[in-house]
């Protein structure tokens, strides 16, 4: 099997060529891979993002001289480029990658930008910004391809497709690992040892299945340290949710048949298991035996509501990912089915950003490449409709994966029926969406017109503190613009400054913006010049064209001298003050210049503010609130000495909860990992104090 480098090249295995004498003009004239002139943003569990549609031939054709810079670029690459598989890199000036591309033969797909004309604009302009070329070879095109995915994943440029969801998938995983299994929900890395079914269109479904294989398996959900100190059983026994092994209320023969009987269901073989509970159910209420017939009948109802919550499960498909693509109005949506073990396990709507020209295959082709970039396929691929390079994907995947992979475009069937179910989702997810960013952008232009703002803002920036009595103090910013909620891009600022006096509330606000807009203003240039340029981008502006600060004209003073001392002036900011006895509808706006404003109770824009700040607090009290749980749950070990942060997540890691620690013997806490005997004393010493002996 041929393997590709895990990670991109070092510069000494790449072939760096400059600008040198355009050669003859004998080369051959092959398209240029711009299929992938599209960034992707994919629908959140909560929140799906619909961007605006990109137009990269908008705006003005480049410079004559700025044309014949950059191809002068190329043709010199061309002299010293191999007639071989490999990928190439376009570079501006500054050394930011404007495009990652794949070639059979880098040299002819080189020499096809060297021509003088017959080039659209979105080509034209990135052949004038192009500054830099840099190449790497590859063995095969089905390496380029699959190296070509790895570097637009990790250098985001701007004319590929950029897979802004780095989320992996949900899975359900049934651990390996201990005598009683434990089923959870997994994400990440499949390096625990256990039975792994999925994947899951998204953590609600993943949470919805799991609730009922509870009620199905009666397969315990507790961590191994959670599980270990049990002397009686918990709440999910009390409730028909567990066995509880952990106090041995099922023996291990018992708890093995139901690990059994929930990797049949999981892996395709659910018929099989209702019949033998069904035939359990007849038995034991032939025998009079009516609580345990009651048990098999809940069981039996539980696996009833897992399978009709899936859907339509295939009878002819045991393992597929059906993908669906629909355009309209400039936009495109891709809606993606996952079919595993006969099972349908939900579905998702992906929103990809790309030029309005392009036709579906190829935004498809350039989204399939970038979907499995990072996720094991199936050994089956449906599509709505064929998809460029899709012979050299499913060749590409299959090496990757280690079995075969089939790309296609059923004809008739179950399978055709699959397709045209997902298209028919994916034409309604769009048109849900479109009619959402319509409402979004009626109601920042409202904005605009009531604030009085210079442009209708691309990106609103809303910021909020929490803490109690200064304990625990955390600042939060989400941004939102006309597709919504952008949770991507929310932040949050742990309070750190030593200075700061508990509670100021304004002194935290100034620390959230000064080291907010310090990393904009070393990341890029000034604030004026980073929207001209984001007019006509693919990537969504990073400045705010607004800011709007939870609090009243103290919040606003001190977030417009903060700005004013880095030197930025043409953010326009506000503060939204709560109203009398905190009553929404009754929002004071403050402005800098105007007097302050108070709008109508039901006036729609003000509904808006109130959305905006609603999800500011949302964000920043989660945030606030993990802080504090953390530390109640280490507050009992903060005055031992001898104790800091890694024994204490020892501690806790081996015993699950502060007051197991406490109520552990003096050997279990020596047993602790990273525990020394001498600690092991102190700690027990701590929770049980020797009697003080009356004088």
């Amino acid at each position: 099997m041929t393997r590709l480098p895990p990670r991109i090249p070092d510069r000494a295995d790449e072939t760096v060529a400059a600008a040198a004498p355009e050669p003859p003009d004998d080369t051959d004239p092959a398209t240029p891979d711009l299929a992938r002139d599209s960034a992707v943003v994919a629908e959140d569990d909560d929140e799906a993002r619909l961007p605006d549609p990109v137009d990269l031939a908008a705006g003005d054709e480049p410079a004559p001289g700025a044309m014949a810079s950059g191809r002068e670029v190329i043709v010199a690459a061309c002299r010293t480029a191999p007639e071989a598989p490999g990928v190439y890199r376009m570079l501006t000036a500054g050394h930011d990658v404007l495009y990652v591309g794949k070639a059979k033969n880098v040299r002819k797909r080189l020499a096809s930008y060297t021509r003088v004309a017959g080039h659209p604009v979105r080509i034209q302009r990135m052949i004038a910004a192009t500054f830099a070329l840099e190449i790497i070879t590859t063995a095969t095109e089905t390496e380029a391809l699959l190296l070509e995915a790895n570097l637009i994943r990790q250098l985001r440029p701007r004319f590929n497709v950029l897979m802004r969801d780095d989320k992996s998938f949900p899975y359900i995983l049934l651990t390996g690992d201990h005598w009683a299994p434990q089923l959870v929900k997994h994400r990440g890395a499949q390096s625990r040892k256990g039975s792994y079914f999925g994947p899951f269109a998204s953590a609600l479904a993943v949470n919805r299945t799991l609730n009922a294989l509870q009620r199905a398996f009666l397969l315990r959900s507790c961590t191994d340290s959670f599980f270990d100190s049990r002397t009686r059983p918990c709440l999910l026994y009390q409730i028909k949710r567990c066995a509880a092994p952990c106090t041995r209320e099922v023996d291990f023969a018992g708890y093995a048949e139901l690990v059994r009987e929930a990797k049949d269901f999981l892996s395709g073989r659910s018929h099989a298991v209702k019949e033998r509970l069904a035939a359990e159910m007849e038995k034991a209420s032939g025998e009079l035996a009516f609580e345990r017939a009651a048990l098999y009948r809940d069981r039996l109802a539980a696996l009833s509501a897992i399978q009709s919550q899936q859907g339509i499960n295939p009878r002819t498909v045991s393992e597929a990912d059906v993908f669906a693509i629909h355009q309209e109005g400039g936009y495109f949506c891709i809606e993606v089915f996952f079919f595993r073990t006969g099972q349908n396990w939900g579905n998702r709507a992906y929103f990809p950003r790309a030029d309005r020209a392009l036709p579906t295959a190829a935004v498809l082709g350039a989204f399939l490449a970038q979907f499995y970039s990072d996720k094991p396929p199936p050994r089956l691929v449906l599509l709505s409709e064929e998809a460029d390079d899709c012979e050299l994907l499913a060749r590409a995947l299959s090496i990757r994966a280690g079995y075969k992979v089939d790309i296609g475009v059923p004809a008739r069937g179950e399978k055709r029926e699959l397709t045209r179910h997902a298209l028919a989702n994916a034409r309604e997810a769009l048109g849900r969406k479109l009619a959402e960013t319509a409402t979004q952008e009626r109601l920042l232009q409202a904005l605009t017109e009531t604030l009085r703002l210079p442009r209708v803002p691309r990106r609103v920036e809303v910021y909020d503190n929490s803490h109690i009595q200064g304990a625990n103090a955390v600042g939060a910013m989400i941004v939102a613009g006309a597709e919504g909620f952008q949770k991507n891009q929310y932040r949050k600022f742990n309070i750190r400054s030593a200075s700061l006096t508990p509670g100021d509330d304004y002194a935290m606000m100034r620390e959230v913006l000064e080291r907010r807009f310090k990393r904009l203003v070393a990341d890029g240039a000034t604030q004026s010049v980073a929207v001209a340029a984001s007019e006509d981008d693919a990537e969504p502006p990073r400045w705010p064209d607004l800011v709007i600060i939870d609090g009243g004209q103290g919040q606003l003073t001190a977030a417009r001298e903060t700005l004013a001392a880095l030197g930025i002036a043409e953010v326009a900011v506000i503060a939204v003050a709560k109203g009398p006895d905190r009553d929404a509808g009754r929002e004071t706006i403050y402005m800098d210049g105007r007097p302050p404003l108070r709008l109508e109770p039901r006036d729609p824009v003000l509904y808006f503010i109130q959305r905006l700040r609603d999800e500011a607090h949302r964000f920043v009290i989660g945030s606030h609130r993990t802080l504090r749980r953390k530390d109640i749950r280490e507050a009992g070990l903060q005055e031992i000495p001898g104790i800091g942060p890694t024994r204490k997540r020892a501690l806790l890691m081996h015993f699950g909860t502060l007051k197991a620690i406490e109520s552990a013997a003096l050997a279990d806490l020596a047993q602790v990992p990273g525990i020394s005997a001498e600690s092991a004393r102190r700690i027990f010493e701590f929770f049980h104090p020797a009697p003080v002996s009356p004088r």
